[in-house]
């Protein structure tokens, strides 16, 4: 997840700033995750380099939640501050020029201006997101090769889904997480599924928030159960460690996609907020 560009919501009072929502979509086939790198091709640097374009004015982008190289989203939430007359300026025609500039695998889907305490990362109640595999043994449909693994072996749906009912709930996820520094790595898992549609197995999966990696090593450790290489119980028993475990695979990136951040309503932001900074600082 990424810094805010304001230790504060910034809100129009008749002059000054105001904080804009964008909703935004991305094929990460072809890009190097959320973070803005030098030299590579990432979400945010190629939707600051559109705004700094269009706008005529310098951006900082704060995202619901980083994404890693090669996953994908139709739903993530980020925010900027602008200068009011800026907004008003360009509201208008701001998606259909954005359209023009950005590259094919980026699309800004929405902008308006935010409600009073909004905070893209910390007023964020839940992160969604679903992880599509197939084990047909031709592989993903061609159109939705970009979105679906196609996986070597049949997996075991009923068994994934015992394994990831133990992981639901409040945990020490480090064991499927890559450290950060100074970040946490307790989170609340709301959502641990599995379903299979024919030869299509989507593990849907919702939390507060995810470290980086998590989602995929949980499809990983569930992907060893359907396989039938470890018993259901595996994945919940690697809650006890507090470092990274080695023998959870991470499921390659290409089957995940962020698919909607969760807000409280507008008069429950500023707390929300507040809250959020204060667990992530504990």
């Amino acid at each position: 997840m990424s810094t805010s560009s304001t230790d504060e919501p910034v809100t129009d009072h008749g002059g000054g700033l105001v904080r804009v929502r964008l909703d935004i979509a991305y094929d990460g086939t072809a890009l190097h995750g959320w973070a803005r790198q030098p030299a590579l091709r990432t979400v945010q640097g190629e939707l600051e380099l559109a705004l700094t374009t269009v706008l005529r004015h310098d951006v900082d982008l704060t995202v619901a939640g980083r994404t890693d190289a090669g996953v994908h989203a139709t739903g993530q939430v980020a925010h900027l501050d602008l200068p009011t007359a800026l907004w008003h300026q360009h509201e208008p025609k701001l998606l259909r020029r954005l359209r023009g500039v950005l590259p094919g695998d980026v699309s800004v889907t929405g902008a308006r201006v935010a409600a009073d305490g909004f905070d893209a990362r910390f007023a964020a109640l839940a992160r969604h997101y679903a992880y599509r595999l197939t084990d047909a043994p031709s592989g993903p449909p061609p159109l939705r090769r970009a979105d679906t693994v196609g996986w070597p072996r049949t997996v075991d749906v009923p068994a994934m889904r015992v394994a990831a009912a133990l992981l639901l709930g409040q945990h020490d996820f480090a064991a499927f997480c890559r450290r950060r520094e100074g970040a946490t790595t307790i989170r609340v898992l709301q959502e641990l599924d599995v379903q299979r549609d024919d030869d299509l197995v989507t593990v849907s999966a919702s939390a507060d928030a995810f470290c980086h990696s998590m989602v995929r090593s949980l499809v990983g450790a569930l992907l060893a159960v359907g396989e039938r290489r470890r018993p259901p119980g595996w994945p919940a028993g690697l809650l006890a460690r507090t470092s990274r475990a080695d023998d959870v695979p991470v499921a390659p990136a290409g089957g995940l996609t962020l698919l909607a951040v969760d807000y409280p309503p507008d008069d429950q932001l500023a707390a929300r907020t507040l809250v959020t900074r204060a667990r992530r600082d504990a």
